[in-house]
């Protein structure tokens, strides 16, 4: 709760002085050391991700998204052209460095510019990446790019309740639990409960700060395995001096 009172004695929020809205985001390529995060791009990038797509053994990774699974590659053709189309939401695909090979997608959606506030969803990402020190810098990316170039206030996730993974990922990355919004979506002829996270401009310096340490490559062996995982990394930086451990 706050602590500021007005001149009728009433709590009221912080003061953001000379806050002015912030740009909407572009079709900009933001890259690192392992992948590049570029417009998504039919002619570019439909094939290349349709390819690592397939590699899954059924379409589970479909059940929790609005679309798919995709039942021919130009079928999922059709689908990219039709959302490049719009700038909100804004997809990205996610380019492996080392292949030049799209491997999957995200989006910058619900993109309030007046407010400072944007959501990452439609997270889409292959069997070619996910589980990988790639996926993670792709987040990171993207994040990076909201609060560091863009200036944003607030950096959201929402999914599905029942997602697991899903909502695991967004604690995993540093994104704050907020609630659960109650029959909030009918998508697939379900209805979903729609959990919701986020990241905050006075929290981004600590959640990057722990996302970068565990992004150096002195952080990885020469296997390519981590050494320490991204809560021990976190948990450090909370408490210097101790040493943690975790998945």
């Amino acid at each position: 709760m706050s602590a500021r009172l007005n001149e009728y004695g009433q709590p009221v929020g912080d003061p953001v002085p000379d806050w002015t809205a912030r740009p909407a985001p572009a079709r900009v390529a933001v890259e690192g050391r392992r992948c590049r995060v570029e417009p998504l791009d039919a002619d570019r990038h439909a094939d290349d991700l349709y390819a690592a797509y397939s590699l899954a053994e059924d379409g589970a990774d479909w059940t929790y998204m609005s679309v798919g699974p995709f039942g021919t590659a130009a079928d999922y053709r059709a689908y990219v052209t039709r959302v490049t189309q719009v700038d909100d939401p804004l997809p990205y695909a996610v380019v492996d460095l080392r292949t030049g090979k799209a491997v999957g997608t995200l989006s910058l959606m619900r993109q309030d510019p007046s407010n400072g506030v944007v959501e990452v969803g439609s997270v889409a990402f292959s069997p070619l990446l996910k589980g990988t020190p790639v996926s993670t810098e792709a987040q990171f990316l993207l994040m990076s790019y909201v609060f560091d170039e863009l200036g944003y206030r607030r950096y959201e996730w929402k999914c599905d309740s029942l997602n697991a993974p899903s909502r695991k990922a967004a604690l995993r990355l540093g994104f704050t639990f907020e609630g659960i919004f109650r029959r909030a979506v009918v998508y697939k002829g379900r209805s979903r409960d729609t959990a919701w996270y986020s990241i905050v401009d006075s929290e981004w310096p600590h959640v990057g700060k722990a996302l970068r340490e565990w992004l150096s490559p002195d952080n990885f062996d020469t296997e390519g395995r981590q050494k320490r995982s991204l809560s021990a990394v976190r948990a450090a930086d909370e408490n210097p001096g101790r040493t943690h451990s975790g998945r």
